[in-house]
């Protein structure tokens, strides 16, 4: 059976009654994609409700750290500890292979904060994201600054790029991270609104948009190594609707599947919270 039937098939069995969105979701997972160890983290930010599948387990975060570094940034910067205007200098020491184009400057060039954290979010500057660790204090400190955030998984071993994934995070974490930054806490109004103006201009678009129909806005970020692949955001719906996605990935090695499958379950989402009424499956109601 080609993958075009198998998923017509599946999106038969979703529709049928009583089949919630997180069971939806894993038969997904278990059905189509074996191979796969997903986290799936979906929060209705009207009801709370949400979808929680392995979520709180520890996973590689690849890029998706920097969400949490850019967190710590505006923190700084609303304690006049950073001033946006700042420049940072760029050491030899500091420069990163992988994502982001800050390499191929000479060392010694300098970026402004605001810049460094812009390209830090918007092409995954990994050169970027070592120079705002050092800023802020080092890896040490941002891990303690994490568990202040209420981050349980979330941890910094290893500058960018960290292609071994010694980085971590759950899905459960990043999720609730954007719940608090979307409440206002943690950064104020103001700071929220510039992160997430960051975030929308993030260039790559593969995974959650993916899923996502015409007229709506997402802030986001990915994540991608050889183990893990993921994205998390904000999705602001045509219909007013706004929820959060977090899914990560755990894959055989560069697996295109994580990538067709963060795609899909995207889709799931969206189409409940476009209407849920005809959808059939619902959340599960927040305890937390």
């Amino acid at each position: 059976m080609n993958n075009q039937l198998r998923w017509h098939s599946f999106y038969q069995e979703i529709n049928q009654p009583k089949i919630d969105l997180a069971k939806a979701s894993l038969y997904f997972s278990q059905a189509e994609y074996p191979d796969l160890e997903p986290e799936v983290f979906v929060v209705d930010l009207d009801s709370r409700g949400f979808v929680n599948i392995k979520s709180r387990d520890a996973i590689s975060s690849a890029s998706t750290i920097k969400l949490p570094i850019l967190v710590a940034f505006f923190q700084d910067v609303e304690r006049s500890k950073i001033n946006l205007e700042e420049q940072l200098v760029m050491t030899k020491k500091l420069m990163a292979g992988g994502s982001g184009n800050m390499q191929y400057e000479k060392p010694g060039t300098r970026f402004s904060a605001l810049e460094t954290a812009t390209r830090m979010m918007t092409i995954s500057d990994n050169t970027a994201t070592n120079m705002l660790i050092k800023r802020l204090g080092g890896m040490e400190q941002l891990n303690e600054r994490f568990i202040r955030m209420g981050l349980t998984t979330t941890q910094l071993s290893k500058p960018l790029p960290d292609l071994t994934g010694k980085n971590t995070t759950s899905s459960a974490d990043l999720g609730n991270l954007l719940v608090k930054i979307d409440a206002g806490q943690l950064i104020s109004l103001r700071s929220r609104d510039r992160l997430l103006y960051i975030m929308r201009k993030i260039v790559k678009d593969t995974l959650l948009p993916q899923g996502l129909e015409s007229g709506a806005i997402i802030a986001h970020k990915t994540g991608d190594i050889k183990s893990v692949l993921g994205d998390v955001g904000i999705i602001d719906m045509p219909n007013g609707k706004r929820y959060i996605a977090s899914i990560l990935v755990k894959r055989p090695d560069n697996s295109p599947e994580a990538k067709e499958f963060i795609q899909k379950a995207s889709g799931i989402a969206y189409q409940y919270f476009k209407d849920p009424q005809t959808t059939s499956f619902t959340l599960e109601e927040k305890s937390e």
